[in-house]
């Protein structure tokens, strides 16, 4: 944590008013729900992005990143911000800032210096990790009141509007309001959250996410393509979202749709709704091993309806399965990224490994596998020269 204050002070020549961190997820459930305003349940990750920061009066935004290296910095009038405006990694800080001062909070200037532990590119959220840490620091270096719900929203509106991913609200609320020992269980429609206990350890249970360093880049148009195709098919429909498809309408529903992509693309959405619904039950009721084969079905799934899925991931999710993981799949937007895996305590290691060597067998890149508990959300870690 010392590390963001350290790198301040020396690209600014002056101590921080404070650091503040927000963490990476890794969702168990939900993929593609959210952009159909539906339920998702992701956990936050240890993996955090700090922000150090400092107010300024001038109305400049500066900002750095060690990740980008001391070549790669921006000076940014807030009053110049619009869409599009901005390129590269920048862009996400700046959109942040723009998204708060067009909702009409006094968000002025600031010193930004960035640094991170959540891998990019791995389907792990890296990016709403550097949205929700840069609104969270500009927030209360200003005083402007904005609860976390509130705060995820605009941070999503950075990505989608300024940015331009059309991503969900998943990642920004995750990041921003999951807590440690639980998964958050929340509707994307009406921001309702719930906190549902995921200790693992109690159980003998391990989650291991494994990243196959295999990157994507959301901005290419898949992903948008894809939810126009849940829009098409809630319209065709003739629902708001498909969250409003009752799962058990499924087979009917799909029997009026014409366009085969379309329709596959439903399926998905409406059985993945499901899922997580059961998944919620079992982990209330205690019973998280079960939950397993609700994971492997979301993968099969995301790879053969919604055909996000690629060589890497799939062969990560049969290994893991079949070296003995309760369950297993893709996580995250598709496309490379990670997939996770629920496990025996005692058998991690060997599905780790068993992973590891079909990658190296199929001559992959090999990847990366560790075990991850459920984290608390964004906050303030620590205060610097303002607050001492």
């Amino acid at each position: 944590m010392n590390d963001a204050a350290e790198g301040f002070e020396s690209t600014y020549g002056y101590a921080p008013e404070g650091v503040w961190a927000a963490p990476g997820r890794v969702n168990l459930i939900g993929e593609y729900t959210d952009v159909n305003e539906g339920h998702v349940l992701p956990i936050a990750l240890p993996h955090c992005t700090r922000v150090a920061a400092a107010a300024r009066t001038d109305g400049v935004l500066r900002l750095r990143s060690r990740e980008a290296g001391p070549q790669d910095t921006a000076e940014l009038p807030l009053a110049a911000l619009a869409p599009g405006a901005v390129r590269g990694w920048a862009a996400y800080p700046a959109g942040v800032a723009w998204a708060l001062r067009e909702a009409g909070l006094p968000v002025g200037g600031a010193d930004v210096y960035v640094e991170s532990d959540v891998p990019a590119g791995a389907g792990l959220s890296s990016s709403a990790a550097l949205e929700v840490a840069t609104a969270l620091a500009l927030t209360e270096l200003h005083g402007a009141a904005c609860d976390r719900p509130a705060l995820a929203r605009l941070a999503q509106r950075a990505e989608n509007t300024f940015v331009g991913v059309p991503c969900g609200l998943m990642d920004q609320a995750a990041s921003a309001c999951c807590t440690a020992g639980h998964a958050l269980h929340l509707d994307t429609r009406h921001l309702a959250l719930r906190q549902v206990p995921f200790d693992l350890a109690a159980h003998g249970l391990r989650l291991l996410v494994v990243d196959t360093r295999v990157r994507h880049a959301l901005a290419d148009g898949a992903y948008a393509v894809r939810r126009a195709g849940c829009e098409a098919g809630a319209r065709a429909l003739g629902v708001r979202a498909l969250r409003d498809v009752p799962h058990a309408d499924l087979d009917a529903a799909l029997g009026g749709l014409a366009d085969t992509g379309v329709r596959r693309l439903v399926r998905h959405v409406v059985s993945e709704g499901e899922r997580v619904r059961r998944v919620v039950a079992l982990l209330a009721a205690g019973e998280p091993r079960a939950a397993g084969p609700l994971l492997t079905a979301g993968h099969a799934s995301l790879r053969d309806d919604f055909a996000v899925s690629c060589p890497e991931l799939d062969l990560a999710v049969a290994v893991a399965n079949e070296a003995g993981a309760l369950g297993a799949r893709m996580t995250g937007a598709g496309f490379g990224g990670s997939a996770l895996a629920l496990v025996e305590e005692g058998a991690a290691d060997a599905v780790g490994r068993a992973v590891a060597d079909a990658f190296a067998a199929a001559g992959h890149r090999a990847p990366r596998v560790f075990a991850v508990v459920a984290g608390d959300g964004a906050r303030r870690v620590s205060r610097g020269r303002a607050g001492s």
